[in-house]
């Protein structure tokens, strides 16, 4: 376990060695870790500690697209699929991984299989600290416990079979047993972590739910999308603007910026491109900051949680939700963009020289 200082602040950073192989078995092998979903989260992290040797089950409900899925990945109805309620009742650790909506909805049923000294498990504060929104109390016998990986549950199984691990925070709700921490950090390094940060449940559900609508998704798709269009307005081509605002930055900038770092992506880049981003990041800052300030407002006072809830408890979620990905597929600054990748050089099992 590490101690690390940035400034005035210091943070608890576990690392894998932290809880080598023989310290999870130790912590875990006793326990049964039911994964209560199979959508975004739920396969990475399944089958990341069904590789690392955990004794793992996924609930899922029947007949879905999940099901056909976790089938597909190797799980065994009967044996390690079972449906969501007699997931929860057989599993020791019931890692809560449905949609933010979905964990709403289906907290009456689990709750009855959350007896005395069990561990409940989330990978987002949403559904816990909005509890006056979505009824999720858990029982004070319990302990309640999460691991937020910082990346899609694709990332997260990827970066594993890579050899690799992703960051990820960790959080302690309620420590019933007095093995709550153990618990969690176990499961974190056994999901595919390389390294877990602490936090609380509020700070990651306020962190997270801004950076998703901030600058991971929401504001950056804002952001590009409003230069490609200044770009098209004064005659350039579809692929040159599509070149200029986003596959150069996903393809060449961004990858250098996770590499070491933005003054290093700034330094490897022409004087002219230096000169100009010092010049114009604080013009974008300052534009920019009201909005994050708004919106940062916005998800602590629960407003947007009771957009999320309202929106994806309708009948018609998903018909809405594919209409609006595909009016973004469908958009000119996308076609651009499918165009533009199936020239990239590994699409077309060559190499440039």
């Amino acid at each position: 376990m590490r101690q690390i200082q940035i400034g005035n602040e210091v943070e608890t950073v576990v690392e894998r060695a932290d809880y080598p192989p023989e310290k999870i078995q130790a912590i875990l092998g006793n326990e049964v870790i039911a994964v209560l979903g199979y959508g975004v989260q739920g396969p990475g992290q399944a089958l990341n500690m069904r590789d690392n040797g955990i004794n793992v089950i996924v609930g899922q409900r029947e007949g879905t697209h999940s099901w056909k899925k976790a089938v597909e990945d190797g799980w065994q109805p009967g044996k390690t699929l079972f449906p969501l309620e007699e997931a929860a009742r057989r599993g020791t650790i019931l890692q809560y991984l449905l949609s933010d909506a979905g964990q709403k909805d289906y907290w009456p049923t689990l709750k009855p299989h959350l007896t005395k000294g069990k561990a409940l498990y989330f990978s987002h504060g949403f559904a816990v600290v909005y509890h006056e929104q979505t009824g999720v109390v858990p029982p004070a016998d319990v302990d309640v416990i999460l691991v937020a990986p910082k990346g899609s549950g694709t990332t997260v199984r990827r970066l594993f079979l890579q050899g690799k691990g992703i960051n990820s925070s960790f959080a302690i709700y309620q420590d019933a047993t007095g093995k709550a921490r153990d618990r969690c950090c176990a499961l974190g390094i056994a999901i595919g972590s390389g390294y877990l940060f602490e936090t609380t449940f509020q700070k990651e559900v306020f962190s997270d739910l801004t950076g998703e609508r901030g600058v991971l998704m929401g504001a950056i798709y804002g952001l590009w999308l409003a230069q490609y269009e200044v770009l098209r307005a004064h005659g350039h081509s579809p692929s040159e603007a599509f070149n200029e605002t986003v596959e150069e930055a996903t393809q060449s900038l961004y990858p250098l910026i996770a590499e070491n770092g933005m003054d290093w992506m700034y330094a490897n880049c022409s004087t002219t491109a230096q000169r100009g981003a010092l010049d114009w990041f604080k013009r974008f800052r300052d534009a920019a900051k009201p909005v994050f300030e708004e919106l940062y407002q916005r998800v602590a006072s629960g407003e947007e949680t009771r957009r999320v809830l309202e929106a994806n408890s309708r009948s018609d979620y998903r018909a809405q939700l594919e209409k609006e990905l595909k009016e973004i597929a469908d958009s000119e600054m996308w076609r651009a963009g499918s165009v533009v990748r199936s020239l990239r050089p590994e699409r077309q099992g060559k190499s440039q020289g």
